[in-house]
């Protein structure tokens, strides 16, 4: 079921009274918070998130209610928590700004229990999420069939943070143009995923990170029997890489044998101060490669990495393995 409505002005004439109260309480010495939730389905005030984006206010919470919603939003308002309820909803096939299903212009925003997928724009870079403001938390969430999963811009004080969510069938790499991917996070602070699962990309890789710090712990990265990802990891500019638990697979349909995690492809221009790469464990179904492979100076530390199936080599570049 598809849901569409049209805007609703109910809540902005309850937030003036909130505020009108909050202006007595003032004067009285006492200043409670504003902060409202806004419900979103087809029995709700507003019937399609990109309503509750116009009138929420910093503080917010917009609950969306179970389904299917024919939707994109632009968020502009900071520190937001938007959350899928129930079984969580599910935005699909529309984009903004020929870019996203949510193009987060805001910043400090929270996105929890929904699903992005069939993502398409002319560029080839349709993204379940464009993060383009400072600092976001995603848990919970699904990216599937998606041209990118989640691409971000450049900003460089941003933690992105992801937790227990799943990246299943994105990526493309259409001709003449670049690669999209599970992930793309260009240069930002910190690039932290715990907990998630990533499945079936297809040509590009699973995780692109030019953050100056990228963190990976506990999760699955896998192409599956029939993904054609070309790396599971790649630090193209290098910075700093923790992995630490993760389960990674190269399938016997992927698409670049060399590597399952490559760090400075492209040019080392960021300081790297620390690689590590400990206690995970990697499957190669596919041709003989190699688990890791470091064009950076600063030595890589492999410790505890368990190493199954095909022909793998552990480490080509500087570094240790143990």
């Amino acid at each position: 079921m598809k849901f569409h409505g049209q805007h609703v002005s109910h809540h902005r004439a309850c937030r003036l009274s909130m505020l009108s109260a909050a202006a007595l309480a003032a004067v009285l010495g006492v200043m409670p918070g504003v902060a409202a939730t806004l419900m979103v389905g087809p029995d709700q005030q507003y019937k399609a998130p990109s309503d509750a984006a116009r009138d929420a206010q910093s503080g917010d919470t917009i609950e969306i209610a179970a389904g299917t919603y024919f939707d994109c939003v632009v968020w502009q308002t900071d520190n937001l928590t938007v959350v899928g309820t129930g079984s969580g909803a599910v935005l699909t096939d529309k984009t903004c700004q020929g870019k996203a299903i949510f193009v987060v212009h805001a910043n400090d925003m929270t996105i929890r229990n929904i699903t992005f997928t069939r993502a398409r724009v002319p560029d080839g870079n349709g993204a379940g999420i464009r993060a383009e403001g400072v600092n976001l938390t995603i848990e919970n969430s699904k990216f599937v069939n998606n041209q990118e999963g989640i691409l971000t811009t450049d900003s460089p004080t941003s933690t992105i943070t992801i937790r227990n969510s799943e990246f299943v069938d994105n990526g493309s790499c259409p001709t003449g143009s670049g690669c999209a991917h599970g992930i793309y996070a260009n240069r930002i602070a910190l690039l932290h995923i715990e907990h998630s699962r990533f499945f079936d990309t297809h040509t590009a890789h699973h995780i692109k990170s030019r953050a100056a710090r990228t963190e990976l712990v506990d999760n699955h990265i896998e192409d599956g029997p029939n993904g054609t990802a070309s790396y599971e990891v790649d630090i193209p500019n290098g910075g700093a890489l923790v992995m630490t638990g993760n389960v990674l697979e190269k399938g016997p349909k992927n698409e670049n044998h060399s590597c399952a995690v490559t760090i400075g492809e492209e040019s080392v221009d960021q300081p790297t101060g620390e690689l590590l790469i400990k206690n995970n464990t990697f499957t190669n179904d596919g041709p003989p490669t190699a688990f890791v492979r470091n064009l950076t100076a600063t030595p890589a530390q492999l410790i505890g990495n368990i190493l199954k199936g095909n022909s793998i080599k552990p480490l080509i570049g500087d570094g240790t393995v143990h």
